[in-house]
């Protein structure tokens, strides 16, 4: 059996069989967004709340040690306590801290350690390690993820801050992810705002990913009226949408009437090229799934962590939600605990919340605060 961790009561002499009765993760019932940033607070407070797998005691107390102290930042302390460890183990034990140890050497960039240990694995358990990829390389310093806004249900005059907060991290950052995906309604001078910012940004040539263009071109072509000569920017609101839906054939009806209604040329079909959807594989493939599914990338971190609060508004509408997790590289202890909260919610509510291609160190923190068991747990192999 794969050793694994187990949080509820800190008496370890609890039977499996009476451990599973209780709730998964006491931890989760803690109230991190009080701790005032205090994480070591925090992580005192957690002291005694773990209880580990019949059979995976040891395994797991260094899992959850070494995971607990890479979220906190803590990575060579983290890399110590695992590497200490697998030193120790005879062939064939141990795998899932092994996976952690290699894992961590890639998220924080040590090559060198990386291919001592991968040599050492293979010998242990007698197959192919895991590859150095170079998806976990570390960002580079001062760089973070791209800054992401959720719009809500409606698209008016309302937003005009909100764009303007956007529009100075945008700029600051050079890429920006807009999720229109829960509007469901949109008026003339909300569409004008957007068109305004979207141009804005592209003019200071920064990235920007969509998702839910379709969601919004379908709503407003139910808003515009062919031969009625009036909400010009929600036409060409439109037409900007179906160009990101790569639409063609709608794009090209759709400008006919817009010629017939304004009386003037509508605007030209500009295909795309990938270099200048996206700038590497990576995140073409995110700009792609991000309609059907939300993407977790960098580090997410704090009591205001905004991707969390993000997950929850895309979920609002959805009965199953994946999330990308390949390009996640930490979380830390305040922000899993507000994951849990929303997570338990989202599943309370018959939502299905699947975390996929989570590495291993991540991976583990989230099993010790019991997310595992309000969503689906997937590793990244």
């Amino acid at each position: 059996m794969e050793e694994g961790i187990l949080v509820g009561s800190s008496q370890k002499n609890k039977s499996a069989g009476a451990a599973s009765k209780g709730p998964r993760s006491e931890l989760s019932t803690l109230d991190f967004g009080s701790a005032g940033g205090d994480v070591a607070r925090a992580l005192a407070e957690c002291a005694g709340k773990i209880e580990v797998q019949e059979g995976g005691d040891a395994f797991a107390g260094v899992a959850e040690d070494a995971a607990v102290l890479y979220a906190n930042g803590q990575n060579d302390l983290a890399a110590q306590v695992l590497s200490e460890f697998v030193t120790g183990l005879t062939p064939g034990q141990g795998e899932p801290v092994w996976l952690m140890l290699i894992d961590l050497y890639k998220l924080t960039g040590k090559r060198a350690e990386f291919d001592e240990r991968v040599i050492a694995y293979a010998r242990s358990f007698e197959k192919s390690p895991p590859p150095w990829d170079g998806a976990d390389t570390p960002v580079a310093a001062g760089k973070t993820a791209a800054p992401a806004v959720a719009l809500g249900t409606a698209l008016t005059d309302q937003v005009t801050k909100q764009f303007e907060r956007v529009r100075e991290a945008a700029k600051k950052n050079g890429a920006v992810k807009i999720d229109l995906s829960r509007l469901r309604s949109a008026d003339e001078s909300g569409c004008a705002l957007l068109r305004t910012l979207m141009s804005d940004l592209n003019a200071a040539s920064v990235t920007i990913r969509l998702s839910g263009a379709s969601t919004v071109a379908n709503m407003l072509r139910g808003q515009v009226l062919a031969g009625r000569r009036e909400n010009q920017q929600m036409w060409l609101l439109l037409l900007d949408m179906l160009q990101q839906t790569d639409d063609i054939d709608t794009f090209e009806e759709v400008a006919l009437d817009y010629a017939i209604t304004f009386e003037e040329s509508p605007p030209s079909w500009e295909p795309k090229a990938v270099s200048e959807m996206a700038s590497t594989t990576a995140e073409l493939v995110t700009a792609v799934q991000m309609d059907d599914g939300f993407v977790l990338e960098g580090d997410v971190l704090g009591t205001n962590a905004e991707p969390v609060r993000q997950l929850a508004a895309f979920a609002a509408e959805r009965s199953r939600v994946d999330v990308d997790c390949a390009r996640l590289r930490r979380i830390d202890f305040v922000s899993a605990g507000a994951m849990f909260n929303v997570l338990a919610q989202l599943q309370g509510q018959g939502k299905l919340i699947v975390l996929k291609d989570v590495n291993a160190m991540v991976a583990a923190l989230l099993r010790v605060m019991g997310i595992d068991q309000v969503a689906r747990l997937q590793l990244r192999n």
